[in-house]
């Protein structure tokens, strides 16, 4: 689906801007390293030289004189980088730094949009998910065990809480490192306040860090866009999920929080099962988190979606304490 044109332009604007950006950070470092280390700037000069030099002997065809200049050039640049480590700056200190390596800023790759471009896109379409903010906050680095016990063991998994997570993060960052290439899907089951949404965004942090693209919503925010798709009549507001729509089923990796809030009926789950079977085919991976157990997911949804679910998605129920209640009376007796 095709973005409107002031959507296109704004997300273009965004890449104009950070490329001055990155320009402007460069000039800056370059000015810091030339007074840390006046010899660079006679260094560069002469590879700027070199370099005009070379573009001459290209055009004549003279390979052996193109040959001694490209060593005398490297030479240049080993000399360069021997001073940056000498002063403790990386030896990419003097080039541009990009946000995203693959395009180089750019948004494309040779006439393809790239991945970070279809990011800016969703992110565009789903702008109030807000997930950014949230994954600064809730990511592998700010995960803590703690919250789980030792002291008791589950009947039902045969495992105390801390054994289990410990278990389903190692399976989780299993689902991450072979990510794009076994199109795994995730269940995580468990009551409120458990982790579930905390680690289906720690798994998102990181995907999103390698450059896929990753779509966050809730079940609510999920099935209305839905509905607008399917019966929207104000044309800006039903080309608008028409685009949501397709991303929804395209994104690399589609999360879909606390299914069984919303209200559930004949069209929310025939909806579902587009969504799960679609990416099934498409090889599109899916997490779903949900406080419903599996029996509840068998009632609640039918044996269509229970069957797509039970045998193409790994699944994981998590136990223990409220975590959120637990954060909150500590705060209230620190206070």
């Amino acid at each position: 689906m095709a973005l409107k044109n002031d959507q296109y332009n704004q997300i273009l604007r965004e890449y104009d801007s950070r490329m001055l950006r990155n320009k402007h950070a460069l000039d800056k470092r370059r000015e810091e390293a030339y007074q840390l280390i006046p010899k660079l700037k006679e260094l560069e000069d002469r590879m700027i030289s070199l370099s005009a030099e070379s573009g001459r002997m290209a055009l004549f065809g003279d390979s052996s004189a193109l040959k001694d200049l490209k060593e005398r050039s490297a030479a240049l640049k080993a000399r360069q980088t021997a001073l940056l480590a000498e002063h403790g700056l990386p030896d990419d200190f003097l080039e541009l730094q990009y946000h995203c390596f693959k395009c180089k800023d750019t948004g494309y790759i040779g006439n393809e949009k790239c991945s970070c471009f279809k990011q800016a896109i969703s992110d565009l379409l789903y702008s109030g998910s807000n997930i950014k903010s949230i994954l600064d906050k809730e990511n592998f680095s700010k995960f803590s065990f703690r919250y789980y016990s030792d002291d008791y063991i589950d009947e039902a998994l045969g495992m105390s809480p801390l054994s289990n997570m410990q278990k389903t993060v190692a399976s989780c960052k299993n689902f991450i490192k072979h990510f794009g290439k076994s199109h795994d899907n995730l269940l995580l089951l468990g009551n409120t306040g458990v982790g579930k949404t905390f680690l289906a965004n720690c798994i998102a942090k990181e995907l999103l860090d390698r450059g896929y693209t990753v779509i966050y919503l809730t079940a609510f925010r999920l099935f209305d866009i839905l509905e607008k798709n399917k019966f929207g009549r104000d044309e800006e507001v039903s080309y608008d999920a028409a685009n949501q729509f397709e991303y929804i089923l395209d994104c690399d990796l589609l999360i879909i929080d606390d299914l069984g809030t919303e209200l559930n009926n004949s069209f929310t789950n025939s909806q579902l099962y587009l969504i799960i079977n679609e990416r099934l085919l498409r090889q599109k991976s899916t997490i779903i988190s949900t406080n419903l157990s599996l029996t509840n997911i068998n009632t609640n949804y039918g044996e269509r979606i229970f069957s797509r679910i039970a045998s193409s998605y790994l699944v994981h129920r998590i136990i223990g304490e409220d975590i959120r209640l637990h954060k909150a009376v500590s705060g209230l007796k620190s206070g």
